[in-house]
């Protein structure tokens, strides 16, 4: 009989540790204990209650009903669960029937004669800590079985427990601080991103701006229109983080990134084995943005076989994975982008009509640099002060390159402001960036401006303005090293010294 139940306590120690091991679900793994008490060991309407401050709080049973588990509540010190959570020492009731200190606040044994049942019950302890009780029903008079082995197995299988409580609690931190974390970036976005952030005082970001604040609250697709380096994906992002859908997803993709064989898996994700290489299911950037944004740059380079299920998503909120069957519903907010004439796409039919009406809700027009010539100090100041602070510099800009770069035309916009400032921040030497540091092509561009010819002017006026510009030009690229700009443009230290006088250059 004693070898009988010491193979009848392995086999059930053997279980409860394939229960803790089988899942992160604690509340299940320990209903699955409580059951393998009952069928193995006879021990019936298993408890495990959980300590939370003051109080103790049945969390998972077995031969209980919800309602009856919702009642084990108990504070520390109260009846017997109480007890032991507030002692961490083991308590036995022979008989509950004359035990005063048993509450049964459950009501679970309202069926059975209080006489008949003995309560077991030890701490759950993680070394010193207890962490909760565990508690079992046992039928007064079995033979062959003693307290002490009951409490002996008992505090072996509380001491599994404990330990898989405690890894809980642990996951459990860390998933709260990474939902904090996760708020507070959220949070810091939001700020980041508002259109107020947005730089330029210009009349027509004035404009775009206005437009923002009434089509953010709004559940409208929108369309941004404008130049490559406009800041289309800066906008679309003050959209998101200024509507109601700011604690959802913004998902940013590119149209033209992406050979168009696997544009469609990467929209709308693929199931396993839907083509060579797919090992494993995968959510596309719709399912992702869900209850979010998606915004789609360069929509303009959507292939035409891709739009009509573009459409349904708009129209009908659904789609299917590349290879599947199934009806997967979203709900997104669409913000595309382009920089070419969808105008002219529909007319040559490169763009779907339909597709482009879904898309053309709210356009808004975002100006290139050269229209808002008024924002490059601005955004000149802010660049120079964002890259100063991550090369450890305080790089000046002079007078004299804020005037070429209001008089270039930055084909690349604010993109190309950005890069040029950043680059003449890593490279300058000096602590004043002057004409001579600016790249080639913004120089050249520089000159042809000053060297362009107006038909009012005369010939002796034009060729002042060009002699001018050449010398200045060579000023600055020998550091206002005379004899070596008069070198470089084949005249005597003499000459261009009375040029210079002439001209009245200073550096």
């Amino acid at each position: 009989m004693q070898k009988d139940n010491k193979t009848i306590e392995l086999n059930a120690l053997y279980e409860i540790s394939k229960l803790l091991g089988s899942s992160f679900n604690l509340k299940a793994n320990l209903r699955g204990i409580m059951r393998v008490l009952s069928e193995y060991l006879d021990m019936n309407r298993g408890t495990v209650a959980l300590r939370s401050n003051n109080e103790v709080s049945i969390i998972a049973a077995h031969g209980m009903s919800e309602e009856e588990i919702k009642k084990g509540r108990y504070r520390l010190g109260e009846g017997i669960i109480g007890r032991v959570a507030k002692l961490g020492s083991p308590i036995v009731i022979p008989n509950i029937g004359d035990e005063p200190l048993f509450l049964n606040k459950t009501g679970a044994r309202k069926t059975i004669k209080k006489e008949n049942i003995s309560f077991l019950c030890v701490p759950i302890k993680y070394k010193s800590e207890v962490l909760g009780v565990l508690s079992v029903d046992r039928l007064f008079g079995l033979k062959g079985i003693s307290y002490e082995e009951d409490l002996r197995l008992l505090k072996i299988i509380a001491s599994l427990i404990a330990q898989s409580v405690k890894l809980h609690m642990e996951l459990e931190r860390e998933r709260e601080a990474l939902i904090e974390e996760k708020e507070h970036l959220r949070q810091q976005l939001k700020g980041k991103y508002r259109v107020e952030n947005i730089i330029g005082h210009s009349d027509s970001m004035q404009e775009v701006f206005e437009a923002v604040h009434r089509v953010a609250p709004s559940k409208a697709n929108v369309l941004l229109r404008g130049e490559s380096g406009t800041g289309k994906e800066l906008v679309a992002k003050a959209i998101h983080y200024m509507s109601p859908r700011a604690k959802g997803p913004f998902i940013k993709f590119n149209c033209a990134s992406i050979p168009e064989g696997l544009l469609e898996s990467e929209l709308f994700g693929h199931e396993k084995g839907a083509f060579t290489g797919a090992m494993a299911s995968r959510k596309g950037r719709f399912e992702l943005a869900d209850r979010g944004t998606i915004f789609l740059d360069e929509i303009g380079d959507l292939p035409v076989t891709l739009q009509p299920k573009i459409l349904r998503v708009l129209q009908e909120k659904e789609f299917e994975r590349v290879g599947g069957e199934k009806t997967i519903k979203v709900d997104v907010r669409l913000i595309a982008a382009t920089s070419r004439n969808l105008e002219n796409f529909v007319a040559e039919g490169k763009f779907r009509e339909d597709l482009y009406y879904r898309l053309n809700v709210v356009p808004l027009y975002l100006p290139p640099l050269r229209e808002r010539r008024e924002d490059i100090g601005l955004l000149s100041d802010y660049f120079l002060k964002k890259y100063n602070q991550e090369n450890n510099k305080s790089l000046k800009i002079s007078a004299e390159v804020l005037q070429v770069f209001s008089e270039y035309e930055w084909p690349g916009n604010v993109r190309e402001l950005e890069n040029t400032i950043e680059r003449l921040v890593v490279m300058s030497k000096g602590n004043i960036i002057g004409k001579a540091d600016l790249p080639v092509n913004i120089r050249e561009q520089s000159i042809k401006t000053k060297y362009s010819l107006q038909t009012k002017d005369n010939l002796p006026s034009t060729v002042e303005v060009i002699e001018k510009a050449r010398i200045l030009d060579a000023l600055n690229k020998t550091g206002w090293v005379q004899a070596r700009a008069a070198r470089l443009l084949g005249i005597t230290p003499r000459q261009i010294g009375y040029k210079i006088m002439r001209y009245g250059l200073k550096q």
